[in-house]
């Protein structure tokens, strides 16, 4: 299991391990910022099997509101500075249910687009439901923290394919 994201800045190489992007986004969400990392572990493969792909041409669209995945995607390839990212509610897939609808990620480079979406299992349904509560107690925010740095924790020990798989 690769414990790093491999891309291409005009032919050079830049590798990217769970720690840079977290130095990036801060410590608001490690789940998300994790996610993003698993989700393009497994789909820049798909999108460039030759080799990893130059970041500046691989374009993002998610379903996946959350400022992890964001500053995630951002700083790997660029795509909220330049325009190449796009949360899109109509990826949402509300037929997967409330916890896994929105965990959906669409990567375009140059020709090719891959879906990737959660498999079950990875995020728990007290996070969603604590995460979307209004008000939380200081008990509350404490536990929802706690599930943040957990799921993420869960998510890096596993391999990309155990979590995303192609939609």
């Amino acid at each position: 299991m690769t414990d790093t994201i491999d891309v291409l800045e005009d032919g050079k190489p830049l590798s990217y391990g769970f720690a840079d992007l977290m130095h990036y986004h801060g410590f608001g969400f490690p789940g998300g910022v994790a996610h993003a990392f698993k989700a393009m572990q497994r789909a820049l493969p798909l999108i460039s099997p030759e080799g990893p792909p130059e970041r500046r041409e691989i374009s993002i669209r998610t379903a996946f509101r959350g400022p992890g995945g964001r500053d995630a995607f951002e700083i790997v390839t660029r795509c909220l500075t330049e325009g190449r990212y796009t949360v899109d509610p109509a990826l949402d897939r509300p037929e997967r249910g409330d916890i896994l609808q929105r965990y959906v990620f669409e990567f375009t480079y140059r020709e090719r687009t891959v879906t990737v979406q959660l498999r079950e299992g990875h995020v728990r349904e007290e996070f969603i439901r604590l995460g979307q509560k209004q008000g939380r107690t200081a008990d509350e925010e404490e536990r929802l923290t706690y599930l943040k740095q957990e799921m993420a924790d869960r998510l890096l020990a596993a391999p990309a394919e155990q979590i995303y798989e192609e939609a």
